[in-house]
């Protein structure tokens, strides 16, 4: 019996593209057909990088490629490449049509790999994984054939780190959290690499993740992977904190615990800490009497329909320090099997005092229907994506747009992760709810 899924939140494996995109001078070549990377721009959104959107180069794999194979057409697109792109990395990435006919894509990039030419190749037929898996393969497909050249010094850097977060563009505010996040650790005394995005360096940076001291995963699961290839191939340790930090109490306690798994100067945390947080609540302050005053017409509950990485830092921001209720929370990302009982666990102690009960789907019209057959007496807030625009409305619930797609808004340097984020998280909640008074 077939099933029908409606509206899936991720791509398949071929999304890395946008894993690609988001390092400076990157560019990726895709051995698929022509119409993949543009059915991929059109579900993630906003992808138009340094060699984004329809600027990919392809080899349109076609009815001649299946017969006779596509390795000569993929040697060909690669040379073409190289002549009129001018970048730094170029990435060979699959589709379906290459994988299921069994193209050597190895073969062919290793003629241009001898040559010393920074090409690479990661097999991600769509039908294999999604986006997210394939992510984390691709990053390691990097480490292993064009960071590795580069790792004869193997003198580690004292309190250089490599940072791992939600792939970017499949996180919508994935460039502005990783600004904040690396401004959270070098304000502990760390040297972070984000490699993605606006506050990397590039390539660079790239080159020097075998030196680095340890590695940081900020994701309920995607980036383990990759942490723990680096662990088994350069010794290199990681702290894992399973979901993005988000407001005072859950970036205070993401710092301490990379300080202490660091053993760093506590003195010099504490003070940047006592800093961070002296700010931050001072604007809560001023929050105070704004929800005293209105506490009968702002949301009293919320959904959330995110990754397992947002899912988990929302709740427990609204519920610690907004004092939001959550409702059930719908984690969306697909995640292995793996992982979802550790998930689970964190959702049954969010506080002290409270559980949330929590699914993992990824059916977005099945998850809109019991949201509408659930009871509505409070007002309540969704945290989704576009496609739940229809429900906030059907049912009089406030919604901010988390996760892809995001159709109605432009993304450039916002983000939710630490103090400023979660400053920033208030006030979009409340400007959507403010909104609605006009």
């Amino acid at each position: 019996m077939s099933t029908l899924i409606e509206q899936p939140r991720y791509s398949c494996a071929l999304g890395a593209t946008q894993s690609v995109i988001a390092i400076k001078r990157a560019m990726p070549i895709l051995h698929s057909g022509p119409g993949c990377g543009t059915k991929i721009n059109s579900i993630i959104g906003q992808v138009k990088g340094y060699g984004g959107a329809n600027s990919m180069p392809c080899t349109n794999t076609s009815e001649a490629e299946v017969v006779f194979g596509g390795e000569e057409k993929l040697k060909g697109v690669i040379e073409g490449a190289f002549k009129v792109i001018d970048a730094d990395l170029f990435v060979v990435l699959t589709g379906c049509t290459s994988d299921i006919v069994g193209d050597d894509i190895g073969s062919v990039t290793g003629v241009f790999q001898a040559q010393d030419e920074p090409v690479v190749f990661a097999e991600t037929g769509g039908f294999k994984s999604n986006n997210y898996v394939s992510h984390d393969k691709v990053v390691i497909a990097i480490i292993d054939q064009y960071v590795d050249k580069f790792a004869n010094d193997k003198t580690t850097l004292k309190g250089l780190v490599n940072v791992f977060v939600t792939p970017p563009y499949q996180d919508p505010y994935w460039d502005g959290n990783l600004e904040e996040i690396k401004r959270l650790l070098e304000g502990i005394g760390l040297t972070a690499n984000v490699l993605f995005g606006s506050a990397s360096s590039g390539l660079e940076e790239w080159k020097t993740i075998p030196r680095a001291e340890f590695n940081i995963v900020v994701s309920a699961w995607s980036g383990l992977a990759v942490a723990e290839h680096l662990e088994r191939k350069y010794g290199t340790p990681f702290f894992h904190f399973p979901y993005l930090p988000i407001g005072g109490a859950e970036t205070t306690k993401f710092l301490n615990g990379v300080s202490e798994f660091a053993n760093l100067e506590p003195a010099r945390t504490a003070a940047f800490i006592q800093k961070e947080e002296k700010r931050f609540y001072a604007h809560f302050e001023r929050l105070a009497e704004f929800l005293l005053e209105f506490k009968y017409g702002i949301p009293r509950r919320f959904y959330t329909l995110l990754d397992a990485s947002y899912a988990l830092g929302i709740a427990r921001y609204l519920l610690n320090e907004l004092g939001i209720i959550p409702a059930k929370q719908y984690i969306v990302d697909n995640t292995p099997e793996e992982y979802q009982e550790a998930i689970k666990a964190q959702f049954a102690r969010i506080s002290d005092f409270r559980s949330a009960e929590v699914a993992f789907s990824v059916d977005g019209g099945a998850i809109q229907e019991e949201i509408r057959r659930d009871d509505h007496k409070n007002r309540a807030l969704i945290l989704g994506s576009s496609w739940e625009s229809k429900l906030a409305q059907d049912i009089g619930a406030d919604l901010l747009v988390l996760s892809v797609p995001i159709t109605y808004r432009l993304v450039l340097t916002c983000g939710y992760a630490g103090y400023n984020g979660g400053l920033r998280l208030a006030e979009d909640i409340y400007d959507r709810v403010l909104e609605t008074y006009r």
